[in-house]
């Protein structure tokens, strides 16, 4: 039997494999320090589980409409009101199974046959195989430490074509943690705007900020499509749900989209996030924001006693995106060896970045300061041998 084509252009996630074999050494013994995974180490926030537990209870289990639970979609207004300034209709919020499926809506919305995407290089892999699954092709833009580790307005003005339909920004963005700032963000908004052309947002880190303050492209111009999660920020991973912010005139479409695609997004994890938004899981959530900014320096420093920090450090998400080219020309052979010699599980550059992946690795300050110092210490046996 023959595959969609399209199918094949889609490349495994390389971490999984090192996950595989990080928990078999677990199970043999090993004391394994986990770097690899976007998760941090900290439970779902306990007013989330109890509004959960209490929806369960009350026999919240049936279909809410296509775009949502109209309660969640109003919090979220308020949410980027009360922290952004921006004014959102709740009629423009769809509420998705994660931030998957929040770019999946868009990419078959925006993108199709014959349709090209910018987006920076490296990034997020998923971000350009949903553009794949499309159809589309995908402008992987390569950016530095010049631009900022983002794509930036010169970039886009300099890479658009005539098939260019979209443009995708991630602030902050993974693997590398780096923002674009408030003037930078609305200059890439006018760019594209003056092309004709479409802007998709991911912002799935936007509240775990530590250098700069959170923003979103909403309080800049409606006509962004903006792409957010409950996984990173706010802790839940594993309840699957996210959201969609789309301009009014898309808002028929991508409903119908979502009735055909997922109908709904889940009953349970919708009510359960309602509690997100309370005063007292703010206090818990921005305690751990708070923690994550304290493990990313002490990451920074005992990498800057090895000469591996990196020349700009990231603004947000948890994650440090080092240059390994002077040790190896292999990131996948040098994760590889680090996890099998000194227990410590990273991710390969090789996952995010078409240009230059070979030469860098993913660090996630996922886990405690401890932990995290013995990595460095376990690295630095490592490195001592090459």
């Amino acid at each position: 039997m023959s595959w969609n084509a399209r199918v094949a252009r889609i490349a495994p996630f390389r971490v999984m494999s090192l996950l595989e074999i990080a928990q078999a050494r677990e199970a043999a013994g090993h004391d394994v320090i986990h770097l690899e995974i976007g998760e941090p180490d900290f439970a779902t926030p306990a007013p989330v589980v109890a509004a959960g537990q209490a929806a369960l209870a009350a026999g919240q289990t049936r279909y809410t409409p296509a775009a949502g639970l109209p309660a969640l979609r109003e919090a979220i207004a308020g949410h980027y009101a009360e922290h952004f300034g921006a004014e959102v209709d709740p009629a423009r919020i769809l509420i998705t199974p994660g931030a998957s499926g929040a770019l999946l809506l868009a990419s078959q919305l925006l993108a199709g046959p014959g349709d090209r995407v910018l987006m920076a290089d490296p990034n997020y892999p998923c971000n350009r195989h949903f553009m794949a699954l499309a159809g589309a092709e995908v402008d992987a833009v390569p950016v530095d430490a010049k631009s900022g580790w983002q794509l930036d307005a010169e970039l886009v003005a300099r890479h658009w074509r005539d098939e260019t339909r979209l443009a995708m920004l991630a602030t902050p963005s993974n693997p590398t943690g780096h923002m674009l700032d408030a003037d930078r963000l609305a200059a890439v908004v006018d760019t594209v705007k003056a092309r004709g052309g479409a802007l998709l947002v991911d912002e799935i880190y936007q509240g775990l900020c530590f250098d700069l303050p959170p923003i979103s492209v909403a309080a800049t111009t409606p006509d962004a499509f903006v792409v957010n999660s409950f996984s990173k920020y706010f802790g839940m991973t594993g309840w699957r749900l996210g959201w969609l912010v789309a301009p009014e005139a898309a808002v028929e479409p991508l409903t119908r989209l979502a009735q055909n695609v997922f109908l709904a997004a889940s009953t349970p994890a919708q009510h359960a996030a309602l509690a997100a938004f309370m005063p007292e899981c703010r206090e818990i959530l921005e305690a751990r924001r708070r923690e994550l900014g304290r493990r990313r320096d002490a990451l920074l420093a005992g990498l800057s006693r090895l000469g591996l920090a990196p020349s700009l450090p990231p603004q947000g998400a948890f994650y440090l995106w080092l240059d390994i080219s002077r040790y190896s020309d292999d990131s996948e052979a040098f994760c590889r060896a680090l996890l099998e010699e000194e227990n410590v599980a990273i991710t390969p550059g090789t996952d995010f970045a078409l240009s230059g992946g070979e030469h860098h690795v993913r660090i996630a300050f996922t886990t405690g300061e401890a932990r995290l110092e013995e990595a460095v210490s376990r690295l630095e046996r490592f490195l001592a041998r090459r």
